[in-house]
């Protein structure tokens, strides 16, 4: 499978899966119920495609204004960190008003978050390849 089929199969699973594994982690580790925590996981899902979007856009239009638009272990690392604080000041709020945290908590909750996904994307996206194959930018010339 490759292209935008391959794309769209591979954003509409990977999100399915992470709000299932967020609803039922957060019902884990509070005291509500999965009426609740549901709508959350689907809000923050909502929120971290759309902040992927609007940042990589912004992302790649500064890059096009570089003298050089090498893409080294500097830019992909400031890159990461950017999104990913981007996407923390968003969802901390929002994760200390809908869990009804303080702030500290939402923030920690936030960041145990964060570290579930980088083990969460490395795992399904290799998976993924597993079954579905390489894209073809990841296989070797004929």
């Amino acid at each position: 499978m490759q292209g935008v089929k391959r794309k769209v199969v591979h954003a509409t699973l990977y999100e399915g899966v992470a709000i299932v594994i967020v609803a039922f982690l957060m019902l884990a580790f509070s005291d509500k119920g999965l009426a609740h925590t549901g709508p959350f996981a689907l809000m923050t899902s909502v929120m971290a495609m759309s902040w992927n979007m609007a940042f990589n856009a912004l992302f790649e239009a500064w890059e096009r204004r570089q003298p050089s638009r090498v893409r080294t272990l500097r830019r992909r690392a400031a890159h990461a960190v950017l999104f990913e604080g981007g996407l923390v000041l968003s969802t901390v709020p929002l994760i200390a008003w809908w869990m009804d945290m303080s702030w500290t908590d939402a923030f920690l909750a936030d960041l145990g978050l964060v570290l579930l996904f980088l083990v969460y994307t490395f795992c399904f996206n290799w998976v993924f390849d597993r079954i579905f194959g390489l894209p073809a930018s990841a296989q070797a010339a004929p």
